[in-house]
């Protein structure tokens, strides 16, 4: 079975704290828990995880967010608060460096995403790697 979560716990330590909703002790407790989860998975549930970090650079996130406002087929994503939210750069880049240091019991792959081809790329072929790693075999017949 594959899941994948988009926008998942992570952001609750990451929003979170860069509007101020929670303190660092807070984000601590939700850090902790978040580790004892992915151990929980991995070590009781025989769970493998692949976590992702798809990042694009400010000036493409700029642009991604300008061709909101202009292209027809794009403006279904636009939130009148994205420019607000992409002035707090840094902040968001800092909880995030905190999230990939301190939420580390599984490995985290940083994508670079500027180019939705690469991006594609990279994690296809960890995926691939991943799937091919668990040596997976089909069923066999049950006698009896």
């Amino acid at each position: 079975m594959i899941h994948v979560f988009n926008r998942s716990h992570y952001e609750d330590i990451l929003v979170t704290r860069v509007h101020c909703m929670i303190d660092d002790a807070t984000a601590q407790k939700r850090i902790k828990a978040i580790n004892d989860f992915e151990h929980l998975l991995t070590e009781h549930a025989n769970t493998t995880i692949l976590k992702f970090y798809l990042h694009i650079s400010q000036e493409e996130q700029h642009e991604q967010l300008v061709e909101r406002l202009k292209e027809p087929a794009k403006m279904w994503k636009y939130n009148s608060k994205d420019f607000d939210e992409s002035a707090r750069w840094d902040t968001y880049m800092k909880y995030y460096e905190e999230a990939f240091n301190s939420c580390n019991n599984i490995p985290w792959h940083i994508i670079p995403s500027d180019q939705n081809w690469y991006k594609s790329y990279l994690v296809a072929t960890i995926l691939r790697d991943t799937l091919k790693g668990l040596n997976m075999k089909y069923p066999g017949i049950k006698k009896g």
